[in-house]
């Protein structure tokens, strides 16, 4: 097992991941390449969206063929798909997540603005 210290942190493995996708696409124009890592994050809504359906038995048909951990599965599917995205707009320096951190502070701040 590898030693705490020594495993990637979740910002160095969404880079590394994101830099893989962008070599397997390097042979696409850069325009398409930036609508399918957006487009990307669409499809993985409408998995999270079928896995919803799945756990709460809307098709009559299926009745309930998903659990709540696999709608969490598909929702961090979108979050890494979204992250990576934004690594992939930067240039890979390796901020998506402190972006968010600061997003989410933005938003949080909104939220208690709102709420006063």
């Amino acid at each position: 097992m590898t030693p705490p210290a020594e495993r990637p942190t979740a910002q160095q493995n969404l880079v590394a991941l994101s830099e893989w996708i962008d070599a397997g696409n390097a042979h696409r124009d850069p325009e398409a390449q930036l609508w399918g890592r957006v487009a990307k994050i669409a499809e993985e809504h409408g998995e999270a969206v079928a896995a919803l359906v799945g756990m709460t038995g809307q098709n009559p048909r299926k009745g309930v063929t998903h659990g709540r951990d696999e709608v969490i599965e598909e929702l961090l599917d979108v979050a890494i798909t979204a992250l990576g995205a934004v690594e992939h707009l930067t240039g890979h320096r390796g901020d998506a997540f402190a972006r968010l951190e600061r997003k989410l502070g933005e938003v949080a701040q909104r939220a208690r603005a709102a709420h006063g």
